[in-house]
């Protein structure tokens, strides 16, 4: 019996995947469960399992885009499991015809050196002219047409030539100049559209702030140690952000809002999304209802997603959503920058590098570890009012956590 394989729905808005890698050769034999290609969504990369044991046909190459419901490979599910021996050579378990396959294959991939020159085309009036397409992908990529030779009829610069064409480096130096092409992953690609959406259709501005960062610096250092020991997770920075988020959140709903139509749509809930950096690119992950979350709720959620996004294992319902974003620039050294808002929400608040600065406290010049924060808001449903007070609401809060955050007691706060 042969039994074909068809691409699963990976979420319910989701049309199509794209072939990521093939886990397995043509002709394998797959046991059943086992991981036999890795598929891109724009959203996440999903291991796709056989759903028989068998010897498989593939019917999609890698980088393929398949929709959804479409065969992908077949598996022969009358096949025996092949005996479990070691080749050491001569015609025995099909080494040569293996090596034949693979010579066929590399030669396949072998581009034909041989093909014919294209015949010389006579010049004309219409050589270097270019068709209505041409001109369109030409003025996208901002070249000029009199740099690029056609090969329609008379010299005519054709949708193709367009297509390829690259435009100019400069005078070649002295030294090496290659280059490499790499096919953008479907993840790569949605999240490309995403932040040139949110460029295009909304009325984006920034806000900054700074923060003192010593009083965390203290608690940590105080009791970081018996927090792990207890709870298994670290007292890191996020779960004193994201609880003076979901504070600075309740003080400004319109931060934790989104347009839609001719509508505000304000969330009594917050669900925060965190940026994280994955094999794949940039994932963003969701803590759910984190207004009910202590620091030991946010940090195990936060491990926990950031393992999942790591490890390729994020489903599209853990990216799905999401009210307010935090995105941690400073764990890869960044000073200073403005966020994109992650749509339909309305705002992101961006964290940044700790920094030894000299800062006046009470008249006197100490050094303190500063991090300089900034908040990237929506303009058309959040005013300057709300943004700048929103940002010193979490710079407060961060500033004097014992107060703010954990209501005067720490232990109870940290659940020692």
């Amino acid at each position: 019996m042969v039994l074909e394989m068809k691409v699963p729905s990976p979420g319910e808005s989701i049309t199509e995947v794209e072939i990521a890698q093939w886990l397995v050769a043509d002709g394998d034999y797959v046991e059943k469960d086992q991981a036999i290609a890795e598929v891109d969504s724009d959203k996440a990369t999903l291991e796709l399992p056989a759903e028989a044991s068998g010897v498989i046909t593939l019917k999609a190459e890698e980088g393929d885009a398949v929709e959804v419901g479409a065969v992908v490979c077949l598996i022969d599910t009358s096949a025996e499991a092949p005996a479990t021996t070691t080749y050491e050579g001569g015609d025995e378990g099909g080494g040569d015809a293996n090596v034949e396959k693979n010579l066929k294959k590399e030669q396949a991939k072998t581009p034909d050196t041989g093909a014919k020159a294209p015949a010389e085309t006579q010049k004309t009036y219409a050589s270097g002219s270019a068709s209505p397409a041409a001109k369109k992908v030409l003025a996208e990529k901002d070249i000029d047409p009199k740099t690029v030779t056609g090969t329609g009829r008379d010299g005519r610069i054709t949708k193709d030539d367009a297509v390829n064409a690259r435009p100019s480096m400069g005078t070649p130096g002295p030294g090496a100049r290659g280059e490499s092409r790499t096919k953008l992953s479907m993840l790569r690609r949605k999240v490309a559209e995403r932040l040139v959406e949110a460029k295009n259709t909304t009325a984006m501005l920034t806000t900054f702030n700074e923060v003192n960062m010593q009083a965390i610096f203290d608690l940590r250092k105080e009791y970081k140690e018996d927090f792990k020991a207890k709870h298994g997770v670290g007292l890191g920075f996020m779960s004193f952000f994201t609880l003076a988020v979901v504070r600075a959140l309740e003080m400004y709903p319109s931060v934790n809002s989104m347009i839609d139509g001719k509508e505000m749509v304000t969330f009594d809930y917050k669900d925060i999304s965190i940026a994280v950096s994955g094999p794949k690119g940039l994932m963003v992950p969701v803590m759910r209802n984190v207004e009910n979350l202590s620091f030991r709720g946010v940090e195990s959620e936060v491990k926990r997603l950031a393992i999942r996004a790591r490890d390729g294992q994020i489903t599209v319902d853990e990216m799905t959503g999401g009210t307010f974003t935090i995105s941690n620039g400073g764990v890869f050294g960044s000073m200073l920058s403005t966020p994109i808002i992650n749509p339909p929400q309305s705002g992101i608040l961006g964290m940044h590098n700790i920094v030894e600065r000299p800062v006046v406290i009470d008249g006197g010049i100490v050094v303190a570890p500063i991090m300089f924060v900034a908040l990237s808001y929506d303009h058309r449903i959040i005013d300057g009012k709300e943004s700048v007070g929103f940002l010193v609401a979490v710079k407060e809060a961060l500033e004097d956590p014992i107060n703010i955050l954990m209501n005067g007691d720490i232990k109870k706060a940290l659940e020692m």
